[in-house]
């Protein structure tokens, strides 16, 4: 790890300033950036501490119904909110399943959005890798990439997004609530990480300087508290990104899908809002055979980038388990291996 400055700016305006410079980059929880750092995979000139910043760490309830969860709210802190976890249990249940216990007391909600990929050829300063260094190529194409992206992806990067926390909140409209050097503005957590294009070493909507504040999410979003659910499939029970993950939130009335909400994780450079497959499941029976269709729907554009085929089939399977879960009903109990299609629940209460 190369020398850098540090800096511990006392107001956002400051630290907007700080971080404006080239060579840049916030600290708040450090889970993600000191890794980087210590693997020589990125090497700021300076680090902007973030974490003695006012008013970042609130979770506040709006006057209009919807929620405001300030960028440096801790993950744990976040998911084991009582209130929270009832109204929105898909996003507890997503937090509780990503990292370890110690992390999760460490990585915060605005550091969760920019988590970079688990591409190995990322991490792999050896290998070439067009998001690390622009131009270089894509060692992951033709390589071992079984766990690589199937929608979205380009020759230029095959890589995909790990967070659990954002795929629930892409799935329920969250917005992400930004401070830059021209003031505040407000961009859906739908728009905010791009796809590679020929460009995959930008892969969100910030420009330089640019500090994640908040995170917002409508008061329609707590409508799904009822049916809601997140599914994850990894490779191992505990502390690992997933192979394929899906959030699905259903209101149902006499046997009719009134409303629908399902994104998938681990498929894509970003969350994957599957809107196709929600314009088959609204106004349609909850059923079976409804899931499916939805499946194919969500999976229709899907392709393999490499030895990753497998990922589409699982990808359907997960969407159809996580409708049929959500269908049964938001468990009173948070269960104890949370977001896993194998837990049959007793775990902690939403309210305990």
């Amino acid at each position: 790890m190369r020398d850098f400055d540090y800096i511990r700016p006392a107001t956002i305006p400051d630290a907007i300033a700080a971080a404006a410079e080239p060579g840049s980059a916030y600290l708040a929880g450090g889970t993600n950036l000191l890794d980087l750092m210590k693997g020589g995979i990125t090497s700021p000139e300076r680090i902007v501490d973030i974490t003695r910043l006012p008013e970042l760490n609130r979770i506040e309830r709006l006057d209009d119904g919807g929620l405001r969860i300030g960028a440096l709210v801790r993950n744990a802190d976040l998911a084991h909110d009582a209130a929270f976890a009832k109204a929105y249990p898909a996003v507890a249940e997503a937090l509780l399943s990503g990292a370890s216990a110690q992390l999760r007391n460490a990585a915060t909600v605005g550091g969760n959005l920019l988590q970079r990929t688990r591409c190995s050829y990322f991490h792999d300063t050896a290998s070439a890798c067009n998001k690390r260094e622009p131009g270089a190529g894509c060692d992951a194409l033709g390589g071992e990439n079984r766990l690589h992206a199937v929608l979205g992806w380009s020759d230029a990067c095959i890589a995909t997004h790990p967070s659990d926390f954002c795929v629930p909140l892409v799935a329920l409209d969250a917005v992400v609530e930004i401070e830059g050097k021209k003031g505040r503005r407000h961009v859906t957590l739908a728009e905010f990480h791009l796809l590679p294009g020929e460009t995959p070493q930008r892969e969100n909507a910030l420009e330089p300087g640019d500090l994640i504040v908040a995170v917002r999410l409508p008061a329609e979003a707590a409508s799904f508290a009822a049916n809601a659910r997140y599914l994850k499939v990894r490779e191992r029970t505990s502390y690992a990104f997933a192979v394929v993950s899906a959030a699905a939130a259903l209101v149902v009335d006499g046997g009719k899908i009134r409303a629908a909400r399902l994104a998938l994780g681990g498929v894509a450079a970003k969350p994957w809002r599957a809107r196709s497959a929600e314009a088959v499941l609204l106004g349609a029976d909850a059923n079976a055979a409804t899931f499916a269709s939805a499946a194919d729907a969500a999976l229709a554009d899907a392709s393999p980038s490499g030895d990753n085929a497998f990922k589409i089939e699982l990808a359907r399977r997960i969407v159809v388990r996580a409708l049929i879960s959500a269908l049964a009903g938001t468990p009173e109990r948070m269960p104890a291996l949370p977001a896993s299609p194998f837990s049959n629940i007793p775990g902690a209460r939403h309210d305990a």
